[in-house]
């Protein structure tokens, strides 16, 4: 068993929480020069989801770091020259094509997986493998159709198989037409230079622990684990040789790792006002979100509406590096519908309305309409700053 070197560094719950904000990308001048393909290289992954209120999931999250950027241009940013491809890491992902041959490790797990939700057609792979590389990229619809029935998960064998190529890596989903994905051969996507499975488990999960690390800037075995859905005990085979060095922080029950480049650099600039995706990287995972900020959160889209807290897609707030509140929104015509707004108390009014206003301009709103507020006494507060900033 290896001996793991003993923390040197003790950090403050605050230079913690600065540093994390700063590793994803929320404390400090955005890179706008490097715009949505740097959000994603920085983050090392993107969480997608079929959920769309103001936007998708993988566009609010460049949106809370660089601000009203393009939905086009987030598009584009993903897809043009193969720069991302989907997989899995934290859940359904876009992770940077730089990566493609660190997840040899996974690709490899499920060409052995022995049992599977779908049963696959005989001779279903091959022809989709065949019909791609003599007429792709298509969707499954364009391959022979994606579903038997209406029902979500009742795929097709068609669809089974072009899943199943995409999880081996022969196949790869080149973008996204009207949300269905459209695939190709992997051959003809990746850059040559990527495109192998040469590297063994160890490489791979030292680099996606490390990668964890810098994205994270300090977490837990179980924060650098979770980040790309690793096990325990693989983080804990690659984590002294990673490059990460042990920290201490204070009221932290569990041991942390840090990246280095970030402890060697105090964490500066101005905090990212802003709402979040509930599928952000910075709050994904709940007992890190508990842990670090204080505040708790849960997707409530399905939880039965009369059993909803915050609301359908509750967004929290991010102000002055701290979780002020959450909005659940919606949109009609041009008018950006908070149908419920949480306050942690009347200092959070002005982030909140800021955050609000710089949503609706993003998706082309004229107007902001706030319907359920708790505590009810600060709707009025709330209103005359969503006024005065929206003219």
């Amino acid at each position: 068993m290896t001996t793991l070197p003993r923390p040197t560094t003790t950090l403050t719950a605050d230079d913690a929480r600065r540093i994390v904000l700063r590793a994803q990308g929320l404390l400090g001048a955005p890179d706008r020069r490097a715009g949505v393909r740097g959000v994603l290289r920085r983050l090392g992954a993107v969480q997608l989801d079929t959920i769309s209120v103001l936007a998708r999931s993988h566009e609010l999250v460049p949106y809370a770091r660089l601000g009203a950027v393009g939905r086009r241009t987030v598009e584009a940013a993903y897809w043009t020259d193969t720069h991302a491809f989907e997989y899995w890491s934290h859940a359904a992902c876009l992770l940077p094509i730089e990566e493609w041959p660190y997840f040899a490790f996974r690709r490899r797990a499920y060409r052995d997986r022995p049992h599977w939700h779908h049963e696959l057609p005989d001779g279903a792979y091959d022809q989709v493998v065949k019909q791609l590389r003599a007429e792709g990229p298509l969707t499954a619809t364009e391959l022979g159709g994606a579903k038997k029935t209406n029902d979500w998960w009742d795929w097709s064998g068609t669809k089974v198989a072009v899943e199943r190529a995409l999880m081996y890596g022969e196949v790869v989903c080149v973008e996204r037409r009207g949300w269905k994905r459209v695939y190709d051969l992997a051959e003809r996507a990746v850059p040559a230079a990527l495109l192998h499975d040469e590297l063994d488990d160890t490489e791979c999960l030292r680099r996606l622990v490390r990668l964890a690390g810098e994205a994270l800037g300090v977490g837990t075995r179980a924060d650098i684990a979770d980040y790309h859905r690793l096990k325990g005990e693989q983080v804990d085979s690659v984590i002294a040789d990673s490059g990460l060095v042990p920290v201490e922080v204070e009221g932290w029950a569990k041991p942390a790792w840090a990246d280095p480049a970030a402890l060697a650099a105090p964490p500066r600039g101005r905090h990212r006002t802003t709402l979040l995706s509930p599928f952000d990287s910075l709050i994904w995972e709940r007992a890190r979100t508990e842990r670090i900020f204080g505040f708790t959160h849960r997707l409530e889209a399905y939880v039965p509406k009369p059993k909803r807290v915050h609301g359908y897609f509750a967004m929290p707030v991010l102000a002055g590096g701290r979780l002020v509140g959450r909005v659940d929104p919606a949109r009609q015509g041009r008018t950006l519908v908070a149908r419920q707004v949480t306050l942690d108390g009347p200092k959070a009014v002005p982030a909140v309305a800021r955050a609000l206003a710089e949503a609706a301009s993003w998706v082309d709103c004229t107007d902001v309409r706030v319907e359920r507020m708790d505590p009810p006494e600060l709707r009025e507060p709330l209103t005359r700053e969503l006024a005065g900033l929206l003219g």
